[in-house]
């Protein structure tokens, strides 16, 4: 198995027609112990001597890269790391490094490696990195990471799902950081476990402990039956709280001691029910500054913050917008691709800077794909105005419905009026100078149900400047 290589060849052990093919590149101390374990799990392999003997036919076959880190220099591997990984943005690659290499490992990390493999090793250890690549790709079919920031954020992610420690998940509105939660949730190794979900900005403050926490029968008015809550309901597996920074103050403390005792009591109950729970937190807020204005405890940020996970907006990783284009028409009109878009409205989505982000884009191209005008999406199609525009993303709605009968009109109108509201509640914040209290107030509303409506209108793709 160590006899050296001078170009690359096939080494088919046993494999199915669905085994998983594999491309080692390099050689090493530990090259035929890598060989022999991959032989075990009846992977196809194909090997080459050097990173010069990698031709385009064999990433194009290999969903998965062995790199013996020992071949060269940190930034030869790394560049041609992320060039491989620019043209083929579903490949995995794994280096291989023995203890000299860590930072060597590091660095090609971050360029968009997903994992290592640290020799010496045992084939337990392969079949394990194995099974655990197998499970990742099968959960990403949902995301799309074709930037580099993507592929890094892919990659943090899949190693803190072998973690049972809390994630903080930040970004802004409509980044999909629910999708993340539930993709993390699938590598974890109990992907069969429960997923829970409770958007803590959605459920009025008073229903909210019940809703977390549960109750017993008769714990107060209208208790006629005890109730499982959410952190009973998601045992075993996995409790996504979004929007935690909408907690009230006072339930924050109540959730600090459950993640602190992994016991949760019902209220009215008497008997502590012991949690083997795994919290993911989301927020599109900056809980640093929201601790510092008093709206949020230090104790449970910094119990919350322990992996944090920052999706980027949807301007900072352009790379991705075209692929996402793809994903939406091919789920909106089955049958057809992206050749439905024209090089001007290709142009026109990168050059859009997607305040509502990944939610914007979805709603966008479905939109188009019903109003376009032949058998192309134009430009005029996207209905893509300045960003922050809400006149214009009014006339935009109302320009959506078609005015062919009097139904249509009255929607026309329920649509410019839904935009006529929003403009007035900015006109507020604006006139109190951003102060946020003030305006809710003015708008006889509370502080928490003007922050759940400005988050509305950001999914709406509403800029909203404070």
């Amino acid at each position: 198995m160590n006899r050296p290589v001078s170009h690359c060849e096939p080494l088919v052990f046993a494999a199915t027609a669905d085994s998983r093919r594999v491309l080692v590149v390099g050689e090493g101390a530990f090259h035929g112990a890598l060989l022999d374990a991959l032989a075990t799990q009846r992977c196809q392999v194909q090997r080459c001597a050097d990173l010069h003997g990698v031709q385009a036919a064999h990433l194009e076959r290999a969903s998965l890269v062995f790199l013996f880190a020992s071949m060269g220099c940190a930034q030869a591997l790394g560049e041609q790391v992320r060039s491989w990984l620019l043209r083929y943005p579903r490949l995995t690659l794994i280096p291989v490094v023995d203890y000299a290499d860590q930072e060597k490992a590091a660095q090609l990390l971050e360029g968009g490696c997903v994992d290592y493999l640290l020799s010496p090793f045992s084939e337990q250890q392969v079949a394990t990195l194995l099974q655990r690549q197998a499970l990742a790709d099968s959960s990403a079919d949902e995301l799309v990471c074709h930037s580099a920031s993507g592929r890094r954020l892919l990659a943090m992610a899949q190693r803190v799902a072998l973690t049972r420690a809390p994630v903080l998940i930040s970004g802004e509105t409509g980044t999909g950081k629910e999708r993340m939660a539930r993709y993390i949730h699938r590598c974890s190794g109990r992907p069969e476990a429960p997923f829970v979900a409770v958007n803590c900005a959605a459920i009025p403050e008073q229903m909210l402990e019940s809703i977390l926490f549960g109750h017993e029968r008769g714990a107060f008015t209208g208790a006629v039956s005890a109730q499982a809550g959410k952190f009973e309901q998601a045992n075993g597996g996995t409790l996504l709280l979004d929007e935690i920074g909408e907690l009230p103050l006072a339930l924050q403390a109540k959730l600090l001691r459950v993640l602190q005792e992994q016991r949760v009591e019902r209220l009215g109950g008497r008997r502590e029910i012991p949690l083997d729970v795994r919290i993911i937190a989301a927020t599109n807020r900056d809980l640093q500054q929201e601790v510092a204005a008093g709206r949020f405890r230090a104790d449970l940020m910094f119990r919350l913050d322990v992996l944090p996970l920052h999706i980027a907006p949807l301007r900072e990783r352009r790379d991705d917008i075209l692929p996402l284009v793809s994903r939406f028409i091919a789920s909106h009109a089955p049958g057809e691709g992206e050749e439905l878009l024209t090089d001007s409205a290709r142009r026109a989505l990168l050059g859009h800077d997607w305040p509502g982000n990944v939610r914007e884009l979805e709603n966008t191209v479905q939109r188009a794909l019903v109003l376009r005008n032949g058998l192309f999406i134009q430009p005029a199609d996207l209905g893509l105005e300045a960003p922050g525009s809400v006149a214009a993303a009014s006339i935009r709605i109302a320009a959506s419905v078609q005015p062919d009968a009097a139904e249509d009109g009255r929607a026309a109108l329920r649509a410019s009026g839904k935009w006529a509201e929003y403009q007035h509640v900015l006109d507020t914040i604006r006139r109190f100078d951003g102060h946020k209290t003030k305006a809710a107030q003015s708008l006889g509303m509370s502080t928490r149900a003007l922050r759940y409506r400005l988050s509305a209108m950001r999914e709406q793709g509403v800029h909203i400047p404070f």
